[in-house]
Protein backbone atom coordinates (compact mmCIF):
# COMPACT_ATOMS: atom_id res chain seq x y z
CA UNK A 1 0.00 0.00 0.00
CA UNK A 2 2.47 2.25 0.69
CA UNK A 3 4.25 1.72 -2.61
CA UNK A 4 1.29 2.78 -4.66
CA UNK A 5 1.51 6.05 -2.44
CA UNK A 6 4.83 6.87 -3.10
CA UNK A 7 4.10 5.82 -6.68
CA UNK A 8 0.91 8.22 -7.09
CA UNK A 9 2.93 11.20 -5.40
CA UNK A 10 5.43 11.01 -7.15
CA UNK A 11 3.47 10.34 -10.54
CA UNK A 12 1.57 13.83 -9.50
CA UNK A 13 4.68 15.87 -8.72
CA UNK A 14 5.67 14.87 -12.68
CA UNK A 15 2.60 15.75 -14.05
CA UNK A 16 2.56 19.32 -12.45
CA UNK A 17 6.63 19.42 -12.69
CA UNK A 18 6.47 23.58 -13.88
CA UNK A 19 4.13 26.07 -11.66
CA UNK A 20 3.73 29.59 -11.94
CA UNK A 21 4.02 31.35 -8.24
CA UNK A 22 3.42 34.96 -8.54
CA UNK A 23 4.76 37.74 -5.59
CA UNK A 24 2.72 40.91 -5.87
CA UNK A 25 2.78 43.63 -3.20
CA UNK A 26 1.97 47.24 -3.82
CA UNK A 27 4.97 48.73 -5.28
CA UNK A 28 6.32 45.53 -7.43
CA UNK A 29 5.08 42.07 -8.99
CA UNK A 30 7.34 39.00 -9.69
CA UNK A 31 6.63 36.15 -11.36
CA UNK A 32 8.65 32.44 -11.49
CA UNK A 33 8.11 29.32 -12.64
CA UNK A 34 9.22 27.20 -10.53
CA UNK A 35 10.35 23.15 -10.99
CA UNK A 36 8.61 21.01 -8.85
CA UNK A 37 10.70 18.29 -8.99
CA UNK A 38 13.97 19.96 -8.54
CA UNK A 39 12.89 23.13 -6.57
CA UNK A 40 14.57 25.34 -8.26
CA UNK A 41 13.05 28.33 -10.10
CA UNK A 42 13.64 28.00 -13.89
CA UNK A 43 12.35 31.43 -15.07
CA UNK A 44 11.46 34.75 -13.47
CA UNK A 45 10.80 38.46 -14.80
CA UNK A 46 10.18 41.15 -11.85
CA UNK A 47 9.31 45.15 -11.60
CA UNK A 48 12.48 45.27 -9.58
CA UNK A 49 14.50 44.54 -12.69
CA UNK A 50 15.98 48.16 -13.76
CA UNK A 51 15.40 47.23 -17.34
CA UNK A 52 11.77 46.25 -16.79
CA UNK A 53 11.47 49.07 -14.50
CA UNK A 54 12.82 51.69 -16.31
CA UNK A 55 10.16 51.03 -19.36
CA UNK A 56 7.51 51.41 -17.26
CA UNK A 57 5.31 54.16 -15.71
CA UNK A 58 4.79 52.74 -12.16
CA UNK A 59 5.38 55.34 -9.81
CA UNK A 60 4.41 53.89 -6.32
CA UNK A 61 2.59 51.06 -7.47
CA UNK A 62 2.24 48.46 -10.24
CA UNK A 63 -1.32 48.22 -12.07
CA UNK A 64 -2.65 45.39 -14.41
CA UNK A 65 -0.16 47.07 -17.44
CA UNK A 66 2.92 45.84 -15.40
CA UNK A 67 1.55 42.95 -14.72
CA UNK A 68 0.97 42.13 -18.55
CA UNK A 69 4.42 43.03 -19.57
CA UNK A 70 5.91 40.58 -16.84
CA UNK A 71 4.03 38.27 -18.17
CA UNK A 72 5.42 38.95 -21.74
CA UNK A 73 9.08 38.50 -20.80
CA UNK A 74 8.24 35.58 -18.37
CA UNK A 75 6.66 34.32 -21.89
CA UNK A 76 10.08 35.08 -23.75
CA UNK A 77 12.48 33.73 -21.03
CA UNK A 78 10.19 30.70 -20.98
CA UNK A 79 11.03 30.51 -24.71
CA UNK A 80 15.00 31.21 -24.34
CA UNK A 81 15.12 28.01 -22.03
CA UNK A 82 12.78 25.88 -24.19
CA UNK A 83 10.28 25.50 -21.28
CA UNK A 84 6.95 27.10 -23.43
CA UNK A 85 5.43 24.00 -23.46
CA UNK A 86 6.48 22.99 -20.12
CA UNK A 87 7.82 19.28 -21.34
CA UNK A 88 4.96 18.93 -23.10
CA UNK A 89 2.72 19.39 -19.95
CA UNK A 90 2.54 22.90 -19.80
CA UNK A 91 3.00 25.82 -17.10
CA UNK A 92 0.10 25.10 -14.16
CA UNK A 93 -1.37 28.12 -12.42
CA UNK A 94 -4.22 27.69 -9.62
CA UNK A 95 -5.37 30.91 -10.53
CA UNK A 96 -7.92 30.33 -7.00
CA UNK A 97 -4.60 29.65 -5.12
CA UNK A 98 -3.15 32.65 -6.23
CA UNK A 99 -6.07 35.57 -5.94
CA UNK A 100 -6.99 34.13 -2.96
CA UNK A 101 -3.64 34.43 -1.44
CA UNK A 102 -2.85 38.02 -3.51
CA UNK A 103 -6.29 39.25 -2.27
CA UNK A 104 -9.24 40.23 -4.25
CA UNK A 105 -8.16 43.56 -5.43
CA UNK A 106 -5.26 42.19 -7.31
CA UNK A 107 -6.92 39.36 -9.32
CA UNK A 108 -6.80 41.33 -12.20
CA UNK A 109 -2.88 41.63 -12.14
CA UNK A 110 -3.11 37.72 -11.69
CA UNK A 111 -5.46 37.03 -14.75
CA UNK A 112 -3.30 39.93 -17.15
CA UNK A 113 -0.02 37.96 -16.28
CA UNK A 114 -1.68 34.87 -16.78
CA UNK A 115 -3.20 35.87 -20.21
CA UNK A 116 -0.25 37.56 -21.52
CA UNK A 117 2.11 34.56 -21.07
CA UNK A 118 -1.30 32.72 -23.06
CA UNK A 119 -1.21 35.17 -25.77
CA UNK A 120 2.58 34.76 -26.22
CA UNK A 121 2.31 30.81 -26.86
CA UNK A 122 2.30 29.45 -23.55
CA UNK A 123 0.88 26.10 -22.85
CA UNK A 124 -0.96 27.30 -19.66
CA UNK A 125 -2.64 24.82 -17.73
CA UNK A 126 -5.48 26.41 -15.49
CA UNK A 127 -6.36 24.47 -12.00
CA UNK A 128 -9.44 26.11 -10.84
CA UNK A 129 -12.90 25.12 -10.38
CA UNK A 130 -15.66 25.88 -12.86
CA UNK A 131 -17.55 27.71 -10.16
CA UNK A 132 -15.02 30.02 -9.93
CA UNK A 133 -15.88 33.59 -8.91
CA UNK A 134 -12.38 34.86 -9.99
CA UNK A 135 -12.43 34.52 -13.14
CA UNK A 136 -13.45 36.78 -15.62
CA UNK A 137 -16.39 36.73 -18.09
CA UNK A 138 -15.21 36.95 -21.82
Amino acid sequence: MTQFIVWELKRMTVLKRYVLRLFISLKYITANVVDRNNGRIVATASTVEHSIKNSLECGRSCNAKAATVIGEVLAMRLKVEGLEQGQGRGIHVDVNKEVEKKGFKNRTKVWAVVNALKNHGVKVVLEDNEDNPSRPSF
